[in-house]
């Protein structure tokens, strides 16, 4: 169980004040999933619903909500024809209470459609169980046709996009610069190899709330090793003030290279860019 979760004598009598407490890791996880999967809804007088919708071998984790959540609410299934399958079987947690649908509003979640929308919430949050919230409903986490380790994300939000890779920067020390695809406008966020080993271990941690076979597939990646003689990837190393400052003070190019642990031919570059107004000067 992980830190912090909500115990069942909690959630009978002391949950209402503390629903959706984003600094609690499993609400944090699931305001993620429901921004990304939810659906709010409202009709006159106050009426209104919000909804989550997914394949039926995921209803475990619809429970979970339910359990997480001191409001009453139900979970149905159907089977249905859609554009991928002839015979679709999906469960749907359906939550009525207005309380509820004002705090998950105010926390993010707008009416209606949203997928431009979305933003990572204003308030004080767990932020590696949002994004694996995020990641559950709508990215992937596992290995590719050739047998290499990566985890992805799709999603129109441009807020989205760009706090993942902004986080993701922290734990792998790759950097992404998130575009839009020309063909339907979608951000497509991906790490591989290593990268990808290192962000799922940190988001999957053991215990944490999690579609299961996401978090299977998030432990088998910890075992991949990159084939002997196939070359790593180079990561460039982005120039700090400190670093420009003492390349300028030195007359030689090698002694600077040195002194940084950098490349003759990066000390080179960088020089030449500083000294032709390509790069700012440091202050």
């Amino acid at each position: 169980m992980a830190e912090r979760e909500p115990s069942a004598h909690q959630l009978a009598f002391d949950v209402t004040p503390g629903f959706m407490d984003l600094e609690v890791p499993e609400y944090s996880y699931m305001f993620g999933f429901l921004q990304m999967d939810g659906h709010l809804s409202q009709q006159s007088r106050d009426r209104g619903r919000m909804t989550v919708e997914i394949s039926v071998r995921d209803i475990e984790l619809l429970r979970r909500f339910q359990e997480l959540t001191p409001y009453a609410s139900s979970i149905t299934e159907r089977v249905r024809e859609t554009n991928f399958a002839k015979s679709h079987h999906s469960a749907t947690w359906t939550l009525c209470s207005l309380e509820a649908r004002t705090r998950i509003n105010e926390l993010g979640l707008p009416y209606g459609r949203k997928s431009k929308q979305i933003t990572p919430p204003r308030v004080p949050f767990s932020r590696r169980d949002y994004l694996r919230g995020v990641l559950d409903a709508d990215g992937s986490v596992g290995y590719t046709s050739k047998g290499f380790p990566f985890v992805s994300l799709t999603t129109q939000s441009t807020a989205i996009a760009a706090y993942l890779c902004f986080y993701s920067r922290k734990i792998t020390e790759v950097e992404r610069h998130p575009k839009r695809n020309t063909r339907d406008g979608i951000y497509n966020v991906m790490y591989a190899m290593e990268a990808a080993q290192k962000l799922s271990a940190h988001l999957y941690y053991p215990g944490c709330l999690a579609l299961e076979r996401k978090q299977a597939a998030a432990d088998s990646l910890i075992g991949w090793t990159r084939p002997a003689g196939m070359r790593a990837a180079h990561t460039a190393r982005r120039w700090k003030e400190w670093e420009d400052r003492i390349l300028l003070s030195h007359d030689s190019i090698a002694a600077a290279a040195e002194e940084l642990g950098r490349s003759y031919q990066s000390c080179n570059l960088r020089q030449w860019r500083l000294r032709s107004g390509q790069a700012p000067m440091p202050e």
